[in-house]
């Protein structure tokens, strides 16, 4: 590539608009075959999530009477209550039907809908994984991207050894380390963190705001340490990739500034890759946050699923699973959706 043939890339004027899907290109059928596909991954998600964890030892309606000495009558009417006594083809109709149209049934152990015990903790695991993300997403490309310019030197093999240290640390295990370490304290080290949960109670207002933050510190700095390491990764990955092409040199030789070279053309090429893990980690981060919410009791979907699962209360376990799996599956289509718009190749 020449220097009269890039003039547009090296500009200081006006940046270029990004690259748009053609009029009449195949984007529409490319869409519409991501979306089908991503329909099918729903519905097999369902299918799963019924037989799946029917294979769970135990029965979940004398795990309800918590060892009480019940009469076999007693055990007949809670089966009939909850449909446990239809043969298996006939619960798994009624439960795909009544999924269909959003009702995943009555929880055993709370006895109310399935949907009302998932909308009430869903704000809190959203909480928490929304405030991950958005920081292990800008730390991840803000050091990614100092770590590709300046590659081979210090800065750079610290901070990949320690990206790559902590992405292969289970978040569990991090998460009681700093409940050691910062909570509980050690040696002269006090306790500054609480433990767990999401409030100490009896607060309200800007007290009440400080007071969940401060449960949150602990929670979120365990899912940062391990997630933003991806992304520093394959952020720096795809700008040395980026940073070889033609078009740099040149911009380089007309005299642009190194720092307005990175920020104006390099970087913005080199995120497309990253865009892609941006939405899939959306995904993964609330379908990954069980572990996370047990160790710290955090009152979320994960800390329900753990709770769900220990019964097993089988309508709310079944409920769980599909919002974590459709999570995934919904963020990889968007991710599917976003990319033709970044790079219009992608659909032809």
């Amino acid at each position: 590539m020449t220097a009269d043939a890039t003039p547009a890339l090296v500009e200081e004027r006006e940046p270029a608009a990004g690259p748009r899907v053609r009029k009449g290109s195949s984007y529409p059928r490319y869409l519409a075959g991501k979306v089908a596909g991503a329909a099918v991954s729903l519905l097999a998600v369902l299918v799963t999530s019924f037989f799946l964890f029917r294979l769970i030892p135990g029965d979940p309606v004398k795990t309800m009477t918590g060892g009480r000495q019940v009469s076999a009558e007693q055990l007949a009417a809670y089966r009939r209550e909850f449909g446990l006594d239809l043969p298996l083809w006939r619960q798994f109709t009624d439960y795909c039907g009544k999924a269909l149209t959003g009702d995943f049934g009555t929880s055993y152990q709370f006895r109310s809908p399935v949907v009302d015990k998932i909308t009430e903790a869903l704000p809190n695991t959203l909480l928490l994984t929304g405030t991950a993300f958005v920081l292990y997403t800008a730390l991840g490309i803000f050091l990614g991207t100092r770590s590709a310019w300046r590659r081979g030197t210090v800065g750079d093999r610290f901070n990949t050894g320690l990206a790559l240290t902590l992405y292969s640390i289970p978040s569990f295990w991090l998460g009681l380390l700093l409940i050691i370490v910062l909570s509980v304290g050690i040696g002269p080290l006090p306790g500054m963190f609480p433990t767990g949960g999401m409030e100490s109670g009896g607060k309200e207002g800007f007290a009440y705001v400080a007071d969940v933050a401060h449960h949150l510190v602990l929670p979120v700095v365990t899912l940062v340490a391990v997630e933003y390491g991806q992304t520093l990764l394959v952020t720096r990955s795809a700008l040395l990739d980026e940073m070889g092409s033609d078009y740099l040199t040149t911009a380089r030789a007309k005299g642009l500034r190194d720092d307005l070279v990175r920020r104006r053309h390099a970087v913005p090429n080199a995120l497309l890759p990253t865009v892609t893990l941006i939405f899939i980690n959306l995904g993964r981060t609330v379908a990954g946050v069980i572990l996370v919410e047990t160790v710290f009791s955090w009152p979320g979907l994960g800390g329900l699923f753990y709770q769900a699962l220990s019964v097993p209360d089988l309508p709310l376990v079944q409920g769980l699973f599909f919002v974590f799996a459709a999570a995934v599956i919904v963020m990889n289509t968007l991710a599917d959706l976003v990319y033709p718009l970044l790079d219009p190749r992608v659909a032809r």
